[in-house]
């Protein structure tokens, strides 16, 4: 459990460590999220990461995700970012996430395509469990510094005795400071 909190506040720490220490060109940006999210469980456990008895079978739940998103952008190409989810799963599901995302410039283009990869923490009944979060998206401007994304992130949930996959696809709003 240390660890896994050392892997979630470590992304914070250098955040903040970069954003004291940045040129002019960093910049906050912050916004919330919205969307779906999936978690398949496969069996061979008494108990998932939902409180809910499973021997030997496999479950797949989906529920609605929301919650508030931060990131710091350097250079317009890297940033780290921050989440807090909350999932409508048995159990209500909270992630805690941080992730370095990478930018890629579309030439010509006002549009904003990246990938990213972190660290989660999953706060539910039995954990909370620490995850591997990974994936990609694009912000969409529809006024100056106001975005609105498309994103998909996925990755394993390690669980006592199994290992949950979670897959998000979602959108919100997105406004840089």
């Amino acid at each position: 459990m240390k660890r896994a909190c050392i892997f979630l506040v470590a992304p914070f720490v250098i955040l903040l460590t970069l954003h004291s220490t940045a040129d002019a060109q960093a910049q906050w940006a912050v916004g919330g999220r919205l969307g779906l999210s999936i978690y398949t469980i496969g069996g061979g456990s008494s108990y998932n990461i939902y409180g809910q008895t499973i021997k030997g079978t496999s479950t797949t739940q989906a529920g609605l995700q929301i919650g508030p998103t931060g990131e710091v952008i350097f250079n317009k190409k890297f940033a780290i970012a921050m989440d807090l989810n909350i999932n409508t799963q048995a159990g209500t599901p909270i992630e805690w996430a941080s992730t370095f995302k990478m930018y890629f410039p579309i030439s010509g283009s006002k549009i904003r395509p990246y990938a990213d990869a972190g660290f989660n923490l999953f706060f539910v009944t039995g954990g909370p469990f620490f995850g591997i979060r990974f994936g990609g998206g694009a912000l969409f401007p529809i006024a100056p510094k106001l975005y609105i994304p498309a994103d998909l992130q996925l990755g394993p949930v390690f669980a006592t005795g199994l290992t949950p996959f979670y897959i998000a696809i979602s959108s919100g709003i997105r406004y840089e400071i």
